[in-house]
Formats: C-alpha cells, structure tokens, sequence
C-alpha cells in the first residue's frame, strides 16, 4: 500500500469525482475481502472439515499475495497505468470470491481465496496511487490520503457485520457471493469513471527480486503453518526452513545489484528506520495474530454464532475508524514513536486479559474490555507506524519508506494466523494426548480420541466429541487443550507486543526529523 508520491493524471485535470470514488470503493472492497474470513472460521471448520493446519491456510491464502507483489502491482500501475489494474484487481477478486463460494472442498477454498489475494494485492497500492496521482497540493493530497485510510478502515469494519449477516441468514457462501457483487461493482465504477495515470520514467521490473521474495516467504510460512502437522524435525519442513533461507538471502543479494529495487536496503542502515520495520513486523504480528485467535475460540473451539465473531471483530476494528480524527490530531502533535509505543502496550494488556479467560466461559461480555483494549491500541498503532518510519528518512525517500514499512507490515499480518496456529495447536495436540493417556476413560475410547487426533488434529477431535455421542466423553478434555492452546497463543501476541513496544519507546522515544543520507545514525 504504497503512499509514494505519484505523478499527476494523464488528461492533467486533478482529481475527479469519479477517481475519488473508484478509489475509495477500490480499498475497501481490498480490506472486506481481506477481513471477511476470519469471521467464517467456525463455518468452514463445521461444513468443510478441515484437518490439521488446512484451517490457517485459508487465512494466509490470501494474505500471502497481497504481502509478497503488492510492491510489483504498485510498480506495474507506474509502468502500464493504473486504471487497467483498479479494473483488473477487482475483477480477479470477484472472479476468486465467486470460486470460493462454490467450493466444495478446503482446496478449492484455497484457490479462490489465493486469487481474491491476488486481486486485493493490485488494489491495495494502485488505489491510493491514483487518488494521489489527481492532487494539485500538499494539503490535497493528505487530505485525500486521510479519505483512503478511513475507507480502508470502514472496509475493516464492515466485513465482519458482513459475515456474520450472511452467514447467520443464509451460509458463508452467501458471504464470498456478496464481496463478488462488490468486486463487480468496483470494476465497472473504475472502468467507467476513473481517470487513468501513470509514472513509468526511471521505473523497471524487478524480476529476480519478485521470485526470490515470493519463494522465500511462500517457503517460510510453509514451513511454519506445517510444522505441527508434519513435524518439525519431518523433512519437507526442515527443507522448507532451508530453501526460505536460500531464497531471502538470494532476495537480498538480488536487491543490491538491481537497478530498479523492490525495496532500498540501504534504509536500514538508518537504525531508527530499521528499528521501526522490526516495530511494524512484530506489532501487526500480534494485532491479526490476536484476531485469528479470538476467530478460532468463538467458532471452531466453542462454537458460537457467527453473528457474535462478528461482534468481536467490530471490537478489534470499529475502534480504527471511530478513532481516525484522533489518532491524525496526535500524529500532528506527539512523536510518532511515542503513540506507536503506547499502542502496542494497550494490545499487549488485552493480550494478556484474553489469555486469562477460561474457554468454558462464552459469554461475550468477558471479552469486551480485552479486545476492546486490543482494538484502541491497533487504532493508534497503525495509524503512526507508516509515519514513525517516514520520519526517519530524507523527504525524497519518504514514498519508498512508506511502502517498505506497508510491505513489513502486511508481512507481520500474515504471519499472525500461521505462527498463532502452529503454536496453538501444537500444543493443544500435546495437552489432549497427555490428558487422554492419564484420563480412566475406557481403552477404546482412548484409541479413537488418539486415531482422530492423528488423522485432524485437536480441532477435529472438539469437532468429532461434540457431533458424536459416542465421543463425547473426549469433549471436555479437546476442550481443555484447545483453551490452553489458544490462551499461550493470546501470550505470544501479547509478549510481541509488549517487546516492540519497550524497542519502540527506548529507541524512538523523541520526535524524530529526517536525516540527508538513509547510512546516518
């Protein structure tokens, strides 16, 4: 979601009403697309019976693209215009909505979803490049740049309301149906009344850098949703580990000889900067990773309405929008370290709050002051993350600082479902086979608590123990497990967060101004 600045409209009238609202609609049809699954979990868990660590992929299906080529779509809207790519990315999103809404299985799930990814990859950067291609001004375009994260913002938060409607009133393939009908309508508006730009002097694809980062993300986040499947010491994960290894380094040595970078090494030479990409990794790491977490203990573990997911995830999200006028007047007025530190210890309290509440207790109202504070530090942290890093550097690499930091942030954000899952259910998976072994329950029960562990995963047995009186005996101690699982994952978000505050708060505690050469400090 780069915020580089962006050359003026072809035609050279300024921004159009009809850019405006292309842009605008483009974002948040991204963020519903993005935000809309989450809500779904217990569903898909219930109807596609996922086993093992398939659950994650679903997130991270579309995560992965919009983390990995967000960076190459912002650089092909300046090469070849950014028109064609608003029209393209929304048609592709609807195309993968409507693959996973006929899904009949968790692979076809994950195709749709992985092109939905796609298309939100191409929206993300493009969107907010065309809106700052038709400013005239400085004020303009923070004003126009203010207008595309509340809509990013309102995408956050309309795409729970949107799942738990549809899944509660029809299924949650009706959701995915919805978000194509958006998709449509978003690429018809760009088609008919966007204004068309473009930047391509000095521009050049990067063509080595794209596969090696694709391939070393794609490999490590393999290597860390499988991981509790297959085992750790197993060889497919022990080669993933390597092969992500390779391929960053390759990524790495790729960039330093490119003529045209995905991402200038160099700004992090500058310490303040490179400590505020770590700030953005782990910080959203623990926001979404929380998020995943409180999706999987209301749907799959306890298996609560949809509606009320959703009411969770207004919790976590609502609160970015509510606070938007706040959160600019601080940024105004206080160093953007400072705010970005107090955020992320206001997720790290819920954090910690979440961890302590036993999963028997389903009532929501136990989990209102715990998101509600998880959600107040998101709101104040995402919106001084992008500013902390652009601080740091000299004013003609702000553009770039912005996406890199955008790029580490959506990094952090896919890797929440799939380093929380693998924790979680690792050892929730531990817990029940050591529970199993000491409990008095009869040998054969025994044997096919251990023969739907081995085949599922713990999810699969809380599944199995609630649908079949036969195993309901083996509830209460998936149950058990699960909550276990999932309160050390609530613990790993909030010790991120705790931990990239204090790095926040010692090491970007001033206000900071930017500096001539991005190798200072």
């Amino acid at each position: 979601m780069t915020t580089e600045p962006a050359a003026r409209t072809a035609t050279g009238r300024g921004l159009t009403t009809g850019t405006l609202v292309a842009g605008l609609l483009a974002v948040c049809l991204a963020q519903i697309g993005l935000a809309i699954p989450a809500t779904l979990n217990g569903l898909f868990q219930s109807d596609l019976h996922p086993v093992g660590s398939q659950l994650t992929w679903i997130s991270d299906a579309f995560l992965l693209p919009v983390a990995v080529l967000e960076l190459t779509f912002g650089l092909l809207g300046d090469l070849f215009g950014r028109k064609r790519l608003l029209v393209g990315g929304a048609s592709l999103l609807a195309v993968g909505e409507l693959v996973s809404a006929t899904a009949s299985g968790i692979h076809q799930l994950w195709a749709g979803q992985a092109l939905a990814g796609l298309g939100a990859a191409a929206l993300f950067p493009t969107s907010l490049a065309i809106l700052a291609a038709g400013t005239t001004s400085p004020a303009q375009r923070a004003r126009v740049i203010a207008m595309w994260a509340a809509l990013l913002s309102t995408g956050g938060f309309l795409a729970p309301l949107l799942g738990g409607i549809t899944a509660t009133y029809g299924s949650w393939r009706w959701s995915f149906v919805v978000v194509a009908g958006i998709a449509a309508a978003s690429a018809a508006v760009s088609a008919l009344f966007a204004v068309n730009s473009s930047a391509p002097g000095g521009r050049s694809l990067d063509v080595a850098g794209q596969l090696t980062i694709g391939l070393g993300l794609f490999s490590l986040l393999y290597a860390i949703i499988q991981g509790p499947t297959d085992g750790w010491a197993s060889p497919s994960i022990v080669i993933a580990f390597v092969l992500a290894a390779v391929f960053l380094a390759a990524f790495v040595l790729a960039e330093k000889r490119a003529k045209s970078p995905l991402l200038r090494l160099d700004l992090f030479r500058n310490r303040a900067f490179a400590v505020a990409s770590v700030v953005a990794v782990v910080g959203m790491f623990a926001f979404l990773g929380t998020a995943y977490a409180v999706s999987i203990r209301l749907g799959p573990v306890q298996d609560q309405a949809p509606m009320r997911t959703a009411l969770a995830f207004v919790l976590l999200n609502g609160i970015t929008l509510a606070m938007l006028p706040l959160t600019e007047r601080l940024l105004t007025t206080a160093a953007p370290g400072l705010l970005l530190g107090a955020g992320l210890l206001l997720i790290a309290a819920g954090d910690y709050w979440a961890a302590t509440l036993p999963i028997t207790d389903s009532t929501f109202t136990s989990l209102i002051l715990p998101l509600g504070l998880v959600g107040l530090g998101f709101a104040i942290t995402v919106s001084s993350i992008t500013a902390t890093a652009v601080n740091t550097v000299p004013v003609h690499l702000a553009g770039m600082a912005s996406a890199t930091t955008n790029l580490l942030r959506d990094f952090g954000f896919t890797l929440g479902p799939a380093v929380i899952g693998a924790v979680a259910l690792s050892r929730a998976a531990n817990n029940f086979s050591d529970s199993l072994h000491d409990s008095a329950l009869p040998a054969a029960l025994k044997g096919a608590g251990t023969a739907v562990l081995e085949e599922g995963g713990p999810l699969a047995v809380n599944g199995a123990s609630t649908a079949s009186p036969k195993l309901a005996d083996l509830h209460p101690l998936a149950l058990d497990a699960l909550g276990h699982g999932y309160s050390i994952g609530f613990i790993v978000c909030g010790s991120a967060a705790l931990l990239s505050a204090l790095l926040a708060l010692i090491t970007l505690h001033s206000r900071t101004t930017p500096h001539a050469d991005p190798t200072e400090r």
